[in-house]
């Protein structure tokens, strides 16, 4: 069936918005109920934390996979088979009655179907939107922020009233229901008219397609792309750590219940980084028109700026500056989000796009992955979560500075290459 591209274009927008917020939504769910699973079946806090590691670890280890059938595959079936099947392995993982059963269904399934969803959902997303791809990807992102939201306190709200174990199963339907309509809705671009392909070397097949090892290949011996990527890892292994601990933080330093805490621990922190990364993605491409760097440097002063307010979530400090420390925080680290995939794509050929994606998001998962494990090991050894924070900041001020120099002296370089 033919589609009206000025209006579709926005539809696919939206499909792929809603199926992000299920995607994030999904992993707050573990982490805002994290406290009542490790009670329920006898846990310790390194052990819950494992439990998030390995999940990190898998997706890291099947993203380039999701990169590879994105590039080769209908991105629609991509796309509605990732959600459906993380959505599966989410229902089940409210009957898990012990870790083993927690690491296969949550860690195992849930991570390998996540992992084909990011690749294949930002290239769609970006066939369809070019004169548009700066606005619809910053739309998009601010999905992640709305469903860590609305997770955070509606995982907490159904785990208080019902138990945690529905917390999963009623977010696992919602995500079927979801990948049932996608199935109906979503429409794979049109290869005719799919400009990506058509400037491709006609005579060069190993051009039109890349081999598996291409996009690690392109990242990591392109010097901002490379830059990006490590940024990217010290990025994530904060976020990870923020995002498994904080809500059993406040259930266990501040009292909190679940739906508070989970609300709590996430509000402050998007609503900020929901007008951030708006604001940064204006600021980007206004300012980038003239000078390309300028991406990356507001990349590392986000990264300086959040780190002063994880310094401040140090000690002990009163709530309400904890919440204007979350915000702060929330606001800064959004800089980096409105200009990840700007940077890449500024640097690496457009027919590797999803393949260098994959190479990059695998390699910061991989280190995010350590940080529920470090962090909860650190919180049972310092005796508080509150003690890490300024470990945190000090791994964005060293990324931060690493990333200013190379903006000053590879990002011109690496853009030309490709321009």
């Amino acid at each position: 069936m033919k589609t009206n591209k000025s209006w579709y274009k926005w539809e696919v927008l939206l499909l792929l918005w809603m199926a992000y917020l299920l995607n994030q939504g999904d992993r707050q769910v573990f982490n805002t109920v994290l406290p009542a699973i490790r009670d329920a079946l006898n846990l310790t806090d390194t052990s819950v934390g494992l439990i998030a590691t390995i999940f990190n670890l898998f997706y890291a280890i099947m993203v380039p996979v999701g990169g590879w059938a994105g590039d080769r595959f209908s991105r629609k079936w991509v796309t509605t088979i990732s959600i459906l099947f993380w959505s599966v392995a989410t229902m089940f993982t409210g009957l898990a009655t012990s870790f083993i059963w927690l690491v296969v269904l949550r860690s195992v399934a849930t991570g390998g179907g996540e992992a084909f969803f990011g690749p294949a959902n930002y290239s769609l997303l970006g066939q369809y939107h070019t004169d548009t791809r700066a606005r619809a990807m910053s739309i998009h992102q601010t999905a992640y922020y709305v469903g860590v939201i609305l997770a955070g306190w509606l995982a907490g709200l159904i785990a208080d009233k019902m138990g945690w174990k529905y917390s999963f199963i009623i977010f696992g339907a919602a995500g079927i229901i979801w990948g049932i309509l996608m199935i109906i809705r979503l429409k794979d671009y049109p290869k005719s008219e799919d400009s990506s392909v058509a400037t491709l070397p006609q005579n060069d097949k190993s051009v039109k397609k890349p081999g598996f090892f291409d996009g690690f290949k392109t990242v990591f011996t392109t010097p901002t792309a490379l830059m990006l990527t490590i940024g990217f890892s010290g990025l994530i292994f904060v976020i990870t750590g923020y995002m498994t601990w904080v809500p059993a933080y406040l259930q266990e330093e501040f009292g909190q219940s679940q739906a508070s805490a989970g609300f709590n621990s996430m509000f402050w922190t998007y609503v900020a980084a929901f007008a951030g990364v708006l604001l940064a993605g204006t600021l980007s491409d206004k300012l980038a028109a003239k000078n390309h760097k300028v991406r990356m440097t507001l990349q590392a002063a986000g990264l300086l700026g959040g780190a002063v307010f994880l310094f401040l979530m140090g000690g002990h400090p009163a709530l309400w500056l904890l919440y204007i420390s979350f915000a702060g925080w929330g606001f800064f680290r959004a800089f980096f989000d409105a200009n990840t995939y700007a940077v890449l794509y500024d640097v690496t050929p457009e027919h590797l796009h999803a393949s260098c994606s994959s190479a990059m998001i695998m390699t910061g998962f991989a280190v995010g992955a350590l940080a529920p494990v470090i962090l909860g090991a650190l919180k049972e050894s310092m005796g508080s979560l509150s003690a890490t924070f300024p470990i945190l900041a000090v791994i964005w001020v060293v990324c931060s500075a690493l990333m200013f120099i190379v903006a000053k002296t590879s990002y011109q370089k690496d853009y030309d290459k490709m321009h």
